[in-house]
């Protein structure tokens, strides 16, 4: 079964247009243990919400997981990793981080209980409770 999970990218840096425009991205620059761990755990197929931070604060679509991790070259002490990613759908809507907030069925999620993971899992019941907050389709 596939897992979920949330990436972020500061807008400004790299927005959900540029990325579908690219059609591909490599998720590079996580330097965290937890979120790198996160990442390690992806497998083709899984999906994951893009989160706009800083900027917006928002989750404005989908991405799936078309490469698993794999070593970063610019970590020489090898303790990191990428993962290849493909855009999917765009939110309906973009889901902001206060709408979730005051939602009590995602009181629970990474996102909201450690904000600056910079790549987190989404449960099965929170990833549902977002696509109908944010008109995705949940597949």
């Amino acid at each position: 079964m596939p897992q979920h999970f949330l990436v972020k990218s500061e807008p400004d840096v790299y927005s959900w247009g540029r990325f579908v425009e690219e059609g591909k991205a490599v998720w590079d620059g996580v330097r965290n243990f937890q979120a790198a761990a996160n990442l390690r755990a992806m497998k083709p197929g899984d999906r994951a919400f893009f989160y706009h931070s800083n900027e917006g604060k928002e989750i404005v679509g989908v991405v799936e997981i078309v490469k698993p991790f794999y070593p970063d070259p610019t970590d020489s002490g090898g303790k990191f990793g990428l993962v290849d990613v493909a855009p999917v759908v765009a939110a309906g809507r973009p889901v902001t981080l206060a709408e979730m907030k005051q939602t009590p069925e995602l009181a629970g999620m990474a996102l909201l209980r450690q904000s600056r993971l910079s790549v987190c899992p989404v449960g099965d019941s929170e990833w549902d409770t977002i696509c109908r907050m944010g008109e995705i389709p949940a597949k």
